[in-house]
């Protein structure tokens, strides 16, 4: 038989399908992958200090799973609630640019995640690398509800910095004996402070000052003439803290997941919110020694708070050949500042300096469309009739404002308020640009303490450049507050102590090479002033990242419009989106 002929129009075809073949098998260049986790929102017990107690955890562990991922890579985090109370998670410092539903706090972006239901938090990684991290943002749920979040260069884009030998995540916490969610609930109730924590972790593990824990110490194993990235979380729920490793010398080189001029430090202090990484250059030699790596509080308020310390142990590799025996090692211990120790404070958050070069610039505001001057400040509300309080006064509960504005919490998403259209009712667009009232907010307290409440807002035009200054104030005493902004970064200014001086302060602003960041303390005692460029749309949260305070109502929102411009636009909310 003859070999069969095509006709040209069949032959053209096949050449059509081939052609079409080879173009979806060749990989089209892509920016990042998309990465899949599971979260499991479930009950554990843990016992920690001799006590065992059943907390929410995410998958079972405490401190949670470990994130991964590469700058430009796209993340896909099913959440499932299998436990009986309302959760969200908060992706601390992801610039969630457009997609501001999988942001996180509750009933700010979204409706908690309720008993039985799921949410896919769907999210891309841009322009950032570094250290982060993930956490509960209902209630007070993120004090065993948290973890890290590792972003890696792209590939073949190396550190600036020497490539370290390993990396570590070391995340600081607070544990409480009792249940966290009472310890408030009774707070709010009698208008008191809350109790304070039992004990300070370092992954989970309170360390050898505290009883029972001998057994539950984090130990970090390293080699001699080695570098190590330990990458610092501070997942605290009240306190920034002090932080040095004996006989040892670091080298910060990120905070919150931006590169910084390298600077050496023996002691660190880190904010709850914030992160940093640092390197650890270890001894050449094998030392015979063993080494404390210790953690405690800065404390600048009057009230109480958990003055203990933990510690974790810093162990080198014993050489074959050494006959030392590791039990016997001499342990050393850091010399930590004091628990108020507001200079070496003020001398470390000076040193930090963005890398401001061509790789890195710093893209700082240099015009100012929109400023703002907020105080930030503890203050009261009366006690309910026929109620004695355990406030600052029998007749008042501590509050915590804004301008003198106490944020209340609305029962709807302000995000799917605003995006639909139907924000009556649930916010008001009026939240002061400046205190009503002005005083000598760092002198002599006025004598009507009590603060006003509300559900007010700042609307901002997409693309407004932001300068805000951030006061402390007198009032119920002085004391730092770490602000956290959620989807932005911000350059660090300016700050100072006393009262802002607007004629004079100015000049002295960095506009250079100014840190960049996502949380920053408010000096106890004086101000800060940040700018930042509102180009992501959507209702951004901005709160202090002690949770007692944010509790009281040291928290507010700005609200993004869309901008002109399709890429511009706050994204569709998913099928998903949890519904209150």
């Amino acid at each position: 038989m003859g070999a069969s002929v095509l006709p040209l129009q069949a032959f053209l075809g096949v050449i059509l399908v081939a052609f079409i073949s080879f173009c979806v098998i060749i990989p089209k260049p892509v920016h990042g992958i998309t990465m899949h986790y599971n979260f499991d929102i479930k009950l554990q017990n843990v016992t920690r200090l001799c006590k065992t107690k059943s907390i929410v955890s995410v998958n079972g562990k405490f401190p949670g799973p470990r994130i991964v991922a590469r700058e430009g890579d796209q993340l896909l985090i099913r959440v499932t609630n299998h436990v009986q109370k309302n959760i969200t998670l908060h992706w601390h410092g992801i610039r969630q640019l457009r997609s501001g539903w999988a942001d996180g706090p509750a009933y700010i972006t979204q409706c908690p995640i309720q008993t039985g239901q799921n949410y896919v938090y769907n999210f891309t990684i841009v322009g950032q690398r570094g250290t982060l991290w993930w956490h509960a943002h209902i209630a007070w749920l993120r004090s065993t509800v948290y973890g890290p979040i590792i972003i890696l260069p792209k590939r073949g884009v190396p550190y600036p910095f020497v490539k370290p030998h390993k990396e570590v995540p070391i995340i600081f916490g607070e544990w409480f004996n009792a249940d966290t969610e009472a310890i408030i609930s009774q707070a709010l109730q009698t208008g008191a402070g809350p109790n304070v924590s039992d004990a300070y972790t370092i992954n989970g593990l309170p360390g050898p000052l505290y009883n029972c824990s001998a057994n539950d110490t984090f130990k970090l194993k390293v080699k001699p003439g080695k570098t190590y990235l330990l990458r610092l979380i501070n997942a605290a729920l009240n306190d920034e803290l002090f932080f040095s490793i004996a006989n040892h010398t670091l080298t910060v080189v990120d905070v919150d997941a931006v590169y910084v001029k390298p600077f050496e430090t023996e002691t660190l202090l880190i904010a709850p919110g914030q992160t940093s990484n640092v390197l650890l250059k270890t001894k050449s030699h094998y030392p015979n020694a063993k080494f404390f790596m210790t953690a405690r509080p800065y404390a600048t308020g009057q009230g109480t708070f958990d003055n203990s310390t933990v510690a974790g142990i810093l162990e080198y590799e014993k050489p074959s050949h050494s006959s030392v025996s590791t039990g016997k090692l001499p342990l050393f211990k850091p010399i930590l500042p004091a628990l108020n120790d507001t200079s070496f404070a003020t001398n470390f958050t000076k040193k930090l300096r963005s890398l401001a070069n061509a790789q890195f610039p710093a893209n700082v505001p240099q015009k100012v469309d929109k400023q703002f001057f907020f105080t930030v400040s503890l203050g009261t509300i009366p006690c309910q009739s026929n109620q004695t309080c355990q406030g600052p006064s029998n007749t008042t509960k501590f509050q915590a404002s804004i301008n003198n504005i106490s944020f209340v919490m609305p029962t709807t998403a302000l995000l799917h308020s605003h995006y639909s259209g139907q924000s009556n009712g649930v916010y008001s667009p009026d939240f002061p640009i400046s205190p009503k009232n002005p005083f000598n907010y760092t002198g002599t307290p006025p004598n009507n303490t009590n603060v006003s409440n509300g559900t007010k807002v700042v609307v901002l035009s997409f693309n407004t450049s932001v300068e805000l200054i951030m006061q402390d104030t007198s009032i119920l005493g002085a004391e730092s507050h770490p602000l956290h902004l959620h989807g932005f970064n911000f350059f660090v200014v300016g700050q100072g102590f006393g009262n802002y001086d607007k004629n004079n302060d100015p000049a002295k602003f960095n506009l250079i090479d100014p840190v960049e960041r996502n949380t920053v303390g408010v000096p106890s005692g004086g101000w800060v002033a940040i700018r930042f460029l509102a180009d992501n749309p959507g209702v951004w949260f901005m709160h202090c990242h002690l949770e007692v305070h944010t509790s009281w109502g040291l928290k507010m929102a700005w609200i993004v419009l869309d901008g002109k411009l399709p890429n511009q636009k706050l994204l569709p909310p998913p099928s998903d989106l949890p519904k209150c």
